[in-house]
């Protein structure tokens, strides 16, 4: 009798071993063979949703926009006409500064922002500024103009841009209908031309909030030299202030366009431009170039990429 209860019980340890093995088999296989979507969630039967996964915290979709990633490097330098922030993002902590600059024509130029929000996409890896180097970032002058064309003041994707951009002439000015790169001090006007067309200059040189933000932020950090992008020619040009190019400038202007692949110039002479941005700064002993992208929709990574690198390579000296 003791012999056959001994004989039962190992029996029901062993039914018991082998059933916990055979359960935590047929979960790990059906774990395994779970299908999934692209985005990794599960797929259920019935009609029901996914079972979603968490965002790996990387830019894309369901994740953190650049901006808001790099939200310790950044500082606001001014509010614009209609409110918005204007926001300066850091990289590196070196004596030089180097200051590029993007959409100061916002929706109405859109790959100018864009192609500043891919330099700080590629200056946020490790050893891209180089020591001594601090690159600043200002992706966009005219939040108000982007927020007009686009809306909104923040990080987009071309996809985002609506088809007839470049035809709303509206989203090259702030809030106040007014041109920035018309509003600052050097032979400023009230009455500025674009092209053909007249557009206003504001009342005063810095008379908005966007260029006064920009000219105190200059002021107060002294950048070494600027790179600011427009739309569209297709080349690299000086600033002066009826001083004449500085060296300096002049070198700089070619440095970015032989690495980029575009012409270099000393002038813009396409039509009188007053009030304009780089030209204050050449007035204020800055080295400036304006970068003019080929149309309105192309950032030209590759090129302008190659002209960056050269620059930061050059200041790293």
């Amino acid at each position: 009798m003791k012999n056959i209860i001994i004989a039962v019980v190992g029996l029901t340890l062993i039914a018991g071993i082998l059933y916990f093995f055979t359960q935590t088999e047929s979960y790990k296989k059906t774990e395994d063979d779970t299908a999934r979507n692209a985005d990794g969630s599960v797929q259920v039967e019935n009609g029901d949703d996914p079972i979603p996964v968490e965002p790996d915290g990387g830019i894309g979709d369901g994740a953190e926009s650049l901006d808001d990633l790099l939200d310790d490097t950044k500082t606001v330098i001014g509010a614009s006409t209609e409110g918005n922030d204007i926001v300066a993002y850091h990289f590196g902590s070196g004596d030089t500064e180097v200051l590029f600059i993007g959409g100061i024509h916002a929706g109405y130029s859109w790959n100018t922002v864009l192609v500043a929000y891919e330099l700080m996409d590629y200056l946020d890896a490790p050893n891209r500024v180089p020591e001594g180097v601090k690159v600043t970032v200002i992706p966009t002058l005219n939040p108000d103009g982007q927020e007009a064309v686009i809306g909104t003041t923040g990080q987009f994707t071309a996809a985002a841009v609506p088809a007839d951009a470049a035809k709303t002439i509206e989203g090259r000015f702030n809030g106040n209908n007014v041109d920035l790169n018309r509003n600052f001090d050097c032979d400023w006007q009230a009455d500025g031309v674009w092209q053909n067309k007249q557009v206003s200059g504001g009342s005063a040189p810095f008379s908005e909030p966007e260029s006064a933000a920009l000219r105190d932020y200059v002021a107060k950090n002294k950048p070494t030299a600027v790179v600011a992008y427009y739309a569209a020619a297709g080349g690299v040009y000086a600033s002066s202030c009826h001083n004449g190019v500085s060296a300096d400038t002049s070198a700089l202007t070619k440095l970015y366009a032989d690495a980029a692949g575009y012409g270099a110039h000393e002038e813009f002479d396409f039509y009188e431009v007053t009030g304009d941005m780089v030209n204050w700064l050449a007035k204020q002993g800055v080295p400036a170039i304006s970068v003019l992208l080929s149309d309105h929709t192309n950032i030209e990574w590759d090129k302008n990429k190659k002209g960056i690198e050269a620059v930061l390579k050059q200041y790293a000296q």
